[in-house]
């Protein structure tokens, strides 16, 4: 089960820009790049889906799930590959600069009874989906299944998407109305996450290398069983969302962080996909 972070190739077909020769009796296809199949942003957005960048998406699915999931990243990036193709807009040969050097990467964040699994490729988070244990496996494993992701689990799975960027005063705040709706208390916490990662904000500001600056990883470590177990639900997410926005200069909030996790969990929680 899954909630993926992209678009149909199929609905960008309909959507896509047709420009006429004169004469009106020739149509050329633009090509349908990243930034029509996935919610991503940046320089990727903007390439063409190419088939060796589909493959090389395909070969990371089946090394993790021993199989290309329906109707996930590979299996979309794998159809708008084959409709550039077919269209003479890409050769089969073809790779993404940026594919090539940054590649691909799956990863899983472990919350009782499942997993947060994370895909990412050219280091933008392409897909975010739940992978349910067993209740066999859970139980051996001692854990209790839940019904729904927990404002803890949607934070501590940021560290998964974005665990290397340094704690801005937007992250801070994000944590805090987390934190917040979490407890049901409209202060913050002395000692808690919240207060950790404003004391994160501002020992970041006078630190010039972000090498030597503290990490959402380093702040959010532990979340799951930190935070009251507190289902997400639409509300939770649209006001960490609009937190991390109005405390941040260039609006949008970061791709993969606190915002997009709570976006992410909610919508799983809406859908049932657990």
């Amino acid at each position: 089960m899954s909630q993926e972070q992209q678009k149909r190739p199929q609905q960008h077909q309909e959507e896509q820009h047709m420009s006429t020769h004169e004469g009106g009796q020739q149509q050329q296809r633009e090509p349908i790049k990243y930034g029509d199949a996935f919610n991503i942003s940046g320089d990727l957005a903007n390439k063409h889906v190419a088939p060796r960048d589909a493959a090389m998406m395909q070969a990371a699915e089946t090394a993790a799930f021993g199989d290309t999931q329906r109707g996930g990243p590979a299996d979309v990036m794998t159809t708008a590959a084959v409709i550039n193709e077919q269209a003479g807009l890409v050769g089969r040969g073809d790779v993404t600069d940026i594919a090539r050097s940054q590649g691909v990467t799956i990863t899983g964040t472990r919350v009782p009874g499942a997993s947060m699994v994370t895909e990412t490729f050219a280091g933008q988070v392409v897909g975010q989906r739940l992978q349910v244990a067993s209740e066999a496996a859970a139980a051996a494993a001692g854990e209790v299944e839940q019904d729904k992701l927990t404002i803890g689990q949607a934070l501590e799975a940021t560290i998964q998407t974005a665990g290397n960027k340094p704690v801005e005063y937007s992250d801070a705040a994000a944590v805090a109305e987390a934190e917040m709706r979490a407890t049901g208390r409209n202060v913050v916490i002395q000692g808690g996450y919240a207060a950790s990662a404003h004391s994160a904000a501002a020992y970041n500001t006078g630190m010039i290398s972000d090498e030597n600056k503290i990490k959402l990883k380093d702040v959010l470590a532990g979340a799951s069983s930190g935070f009251p177990t507190k289902e997400v639900t639409r509300a939770d997410a649209e006001a960490v969302v609009h937190t991390e926005q109005r405390n941040n200069l260039n609006l949008p909030t970061h791709p993969g962080g606190i915002g997009t996790s709570m976006d992410t969990a909610a919508r799983l929680n809406e859908d049932d996909l657990r």
